[in-house]
């Protein structure tokens, strides 16, 4: 269950680095504009894994010996991939509107990670519902917060963040194949 719980913060640092933003540059942001935030990026998390997970069970006979060396890669891959997309990001001008294109580009930007989870979980042949609801709760709320912090904040911590999440699927990647 832990892992679990450190596998959905971990996912949520993209859509948390974003929320952050969404706080400091969305200065006349609504309440009910935060609520569609954390209702899009948790849905889209809760959601990319099953759809990585449907994949990824018409393959799984076929690595299931390979599992812990692919999922290892793909944790890697993916947390490389976050840590080197917070280094390299440039700070763009974000306009102060919500807009439902947006929340949705953002969120499907955000969860492509949780696709690539969903299919690790099929060669690993774990459970959806409970990690899927779990994920998808915690992106709600840790978007919703990163939202209020943004407004609080600014700008400070939002790259550091991403770096976090991508060092703990690293780490998760290193604890299944190392079997522990």
């Amino acid at each position: 269950m832990l892992s679990v719980i450190l596998l959905a913060i971990a996912l949520a640092m993209d859509a948390f680095s974003i929320s952050i933003t969404k706080g400091f540059t969305q200065k006349k942001i609504q309440k009910q504009e935060i609520l569609w935030y954390g209702i899009f990026f948790g849905g889209f998390q809760c959601f990319m894994p099953i759809i990585g997970y449907v994949c990824g069970t018409t393959i799984r006979s076929f690595i299931s010996t390979y599992a812990p060396w692919i999922a290892f890669i793909l944790l890697l891959c993916i947390g490389l991939n976050m840590i080197r997309e917070s280094i390299t990001s440039s700070d763009e001008k974000v306009a102060d509107i919500f807009s439902f294109k947006e929340v949705t580009l953002l969120a499907i930007a955000t969860s492509i990670d949780a696709f690539a989870v969903g299919v690790t979980f099929a060669i690993l042949n774990i459970s959806l519902v409970i990690p899927c609801a779990i994920i998808g709760i915690i992106t709600f709320l840790f978007s919703i917060v990163g939202i209020f912090i943004g407004k609080k904040l600014g700008d400070y911590f939002g790259d550091k963040f991403q770096i976090l999440g991508g060092v703990i699927l690293i780490l998760l990647g290193f604890k299944i194949l190392l079997g522990f």
